[in-house]
């Protein structure tokens, strides 16, 4: 009973983190979190996925929140990109012990890889401008986010022994 509180109050807190800092950062940045070339910083938080596997649902909660409710999300991004979300972040999970020097590469790719892919299709369909474009634009931004704030969270987190502590 303990384990399933603690699952479901570490998805619930990622769900609301995760669409809360979307929004501020569309607030602040007007545009920055959506469309093809973007740079949203809730995404670093995927790296949450290698220490605990309730990331995989709430991040990808909290990415559904918020293409849910932002106007200006496309009507396919809320199947589109929450998918995108579930694959990477699970795909984190499962590769999280895959690393060079400790340091998890490939995991920190993957949302890059999968936001291409199904975004980079999304906005094909609806804006145009190619696939291959498209995906290169969603997978900058993805591996940007991912290489410098993800990497950034993931040394701090493991610095101070949180993971042992809060998953």
């Amino acid at each position: 009973m303990r384990r399933k509180t603690h699952f479901l109050t570490h998805a619930a807190l990622l769900a609301a983190l995760y669409a809360a800092l979307t929004y501020l950062q569309n607030f602040l940045i007007p545009g920055s979190a959506s469309w093809a070339i973007q740079f949203r910083a809730s995404e670093a938080l995927c790296v949450l996925a290698f220490f605990t596997p309730s990331a995989i649902p709430g991040l990808s909660i909290g990415c559904l929140l918020f293409n849910l409710s932002f106007s200006g999300a496309l009507p396919l991004d809320t199947l589109v990109g929450t998918s995108a979300t579930v694959l990477a972040t699970a795909g984190m999970w499962l590769s999280r012990r895959w690393t060079i020097r400790g340091y998890p590469l490939f995991g920190l790719l993957l949302p890059a890889i999968t936001n291409a892919v199904l975004v980079g299709w999304e906005l094909s369909v609806y804006i145009g401008g190619g696939f291959w474009l498209n995906a290169l634009y969603v997978a900058i931004g993805e591996a940007a986010v991912l290489l410098t704030l993800g990497t950034a969270l993931y040394y701090a987190i493991k610095a101070r022994h949180l993971d042992q502590k809060l998953f």
